[in-house]
């Protein structure tokens, strides 16, 4: 990982609790794995924590690491370091997606109930008014009552953001091509072909892994189907959304964005998402950051602490689901 990445993700007692569990050696974090020094260390390990900057844990990687049982990524996904190699030697793979998920589900809750109800817009008015605002008059149509949210992805990020959506007095809907009617009814949601939902939500958020099939599936004929005054909200990945379709529906005004994530990440300077008072630009912070790395943390320990006892592992991640999962 990133050298200066441990001593954000692990409090002193997090700390105390891993050097428990483990022998550290020298303390050292491993940024490469082609060093003579690295292949060393490499050749003495039996469990590797992992986490934003990784290298790849390749064939080389693994013919250096004779001893390697496990792989604890303190993060998301696993598919950018690890080659499919590990799970054909049979190292056990765990993830903290999990707990990842849960300040995107945060940021997305916060988002949907915030451009709902129209504050963007009406901050910008109160900005550039100076004075009274006749909201009833200027922005007839916001709010958080019975309006319809659109979640693409019954992932662990979009089924957070349907149960913490409970609450209100929306109407969610999912599309998903895995999810049944059942695992929808159990999440307070309906299931709608993703056209469908489109076209009738008040608020889109994306929560689909970026895989080849969901390259760009909303391109400009999917997002020429939203209603107009719609928001869009993405905190999965850019890929999902073709930009060179979606600029100009927001140039126009026509679509409001909520936009942690695009294709490129960051946008290009000249990119008019930048200046856009339609677009909430956000530097894909809607992940784990600041004091809540240390819940990365504690899926790792506890990972390692079940490893330890020769316990499967809370949150593995199996190689049949690489083609389907972020």
């Amino acid at each position: 990982m990133i050298p200066d990445l441990p001593d954000r993700l692990f409090t002193p007692s997090q700390w105390s609790r891993l050097r428990e569990l483990a022998d550290l050696g020298d303390g050292r974090v491993l940024t490469e794995f082609t060093s003579p020094d690295a292949r060393a260390r490499l050749a003495e390990i039996e469990v590797l924590i992992t986490g934003w900057g990784s290298p790849v844990v390749d064939e080389e990687a693994l013919a250096a690491a004779p001893g390697l049982r496990a792989v604890l990524h303190s993060a998301g996904t696993v598919k950018g370091h690890l080659s499919p190699a590990c799970w054909d030697r049979g190292v056990k793979v765990s993830t903290a997606a999990q707990a990842n998920a849960q300040p995107v589900a945060e940021y997305t809750l916060a988002m949907i109930l915030l451009t709902l109800k129209g504050v963007p817009a009406a901050m910008t008015t109160f900005r550039e008014e100076r004075g009274r605002v006749d909201l009833l008059r200027r922005f007839p149509g916001v709010g958080n009552h019975r309006r319809r949210v659109g979640l693409v992805g019954a992932s662990r990020i979009g089924r957070l953001v349907a149960e913490a959506l409970r609450p209100f007095d929306l109407e969610v809907v999912i599309a998903d091509p895995y999810l049944d009617p059942a695992d929808a009814a159990a999440l307070g949601a309906v299931p709608l072909p993703l056209d469908e939902l489109l076209a009738t939500s008040d608020l889109v958020s994306l929560h689909a892994p970026s895989i080849a099939e969901t390259r760009h599936m909303l391109d400009a004929s999917r997002l020429s189907l939203m209603r107009d005054g719609a928001v869009l909200v993405n905190t999965a990945r850019g890929a999902l959304i073709d930009h060179a379709a979606l600029e100009p529906e927001l140039v126009s005004g026509r679509l409001t964005a909520v936009l942690d994530v695009t294709e490129p990440e960051p946008p290009a300077a000249d990119s008019p998402l930048w200046s856009l008072e339609n677009v909430w630009l956000t530097p894909h912070l809607a992940g784990a950051q600041g004091t809540e790395l240390h819940r990365l943390a504690d899926v790792v320990l506890e990972e390692l602490a079940r490893h330890v006892a020769g316990e499967p592992l809370a949150h593995p991640v199996h190689a049949e689901e690489l083609g389907r999962i972020a």
